[in-house]
């Protein structure tokens, strides 16, 4: 019974692996038709992930992380358009409410302060340097990091609470989820640098994969 579904994920991680290599790729040369329907491809297919499992099995956390992903979608198309900048930044802040409300879910909210304080540290470091660019953006920006280091917070705290194997790839994943978006506000705010789609893609679709591929595991064993 779960040979099957473990089967499937293999072949839907090695798509995405492939997918995603694309992407890049297109990317890198300006091939932006072929990027344009790769990158929103690359995360229909981890989507695909928590979206292929027996409808016996699902969950709540399942259907939370599985919006979670599609906000991630809709995010992934306006960041394609600079005019939308905003509205992509938006669509991120609800994945990233919906992935801290999945962790809470998991493992009830984590009280971790010594945690909190290094991550929101590190947020309001990155805050202050990148404030002189930020402009009209100022408000927004700023609201995103206090919900993405909010999401970091919970997601590394499950694992320091309890070294699961899913857990670790939950806190590697938020922790990638942070350096892209760094890398996104630097490229825009402060100055582009060489390779940064590369830099900016990989590490998202490694965090958004870790999540979906732990959170299917968790899934999957519940049902056990």
């Amino acid at each position: 019974m779960v040979a099957r579904p473990n089967k499937s994920s293999l072949i839907i991680n090695i798509l995405i692996i492939i997918s995603a290599v694309l992407a890049m790729v297109m990317e890198y040369f300006g091939s932006l038709s072929a990027y344009m329907v790769l990158k929103p491809l690359t995360t229909v297919l981890v989507i695909s992930l928590l979206v292929f499992i027996p409808k016996l099995q699902w969950t709540k956390l399942r259907t939370i992380m599985v919006f979670a992903l599609l906000f991630c979608l809709l995010g992934d198309i306006l960041l394609m358009f600079p005019a939308y900048f905003v509205f992509g930044l938006a669509a991120f802040l609800v994945a990233h409410m919906l992935f801290v409300w999945g962790f809470v879910r998991l493992n009830g909210f984590q009280r971790n302060w010594i945690l909190f304080v290094i991550l929101f540290g590190i947020g309001g470091i990155l805050f202050y340097w990148l404030r002189p660019g930020l402009g009209e953006f100022l408000v927004p920006v700023g609201v995103y990091v206090l919900v993405i280091c909010s999401m970091a917070w919970q997601g590394i705290a499950l694992f320091l609470k309890e070294k699961r194997k899913e857990f670790i790839w939950i806190a590697i994943a938020v922790l990638c989820f942070m350096f892209s978006d760094t890398m996104i506000a630097i490229s825009k705010f402060r100055s582009a640098f060489d390779y940064s789609g590369i830099v900016i893609l990989s590490t998202y679709w490694i965090s958004i994969a870790l999540i979906a591929n732990a959170v299917r595991k968790i899934v999957l064993k519940s049902s056990e």
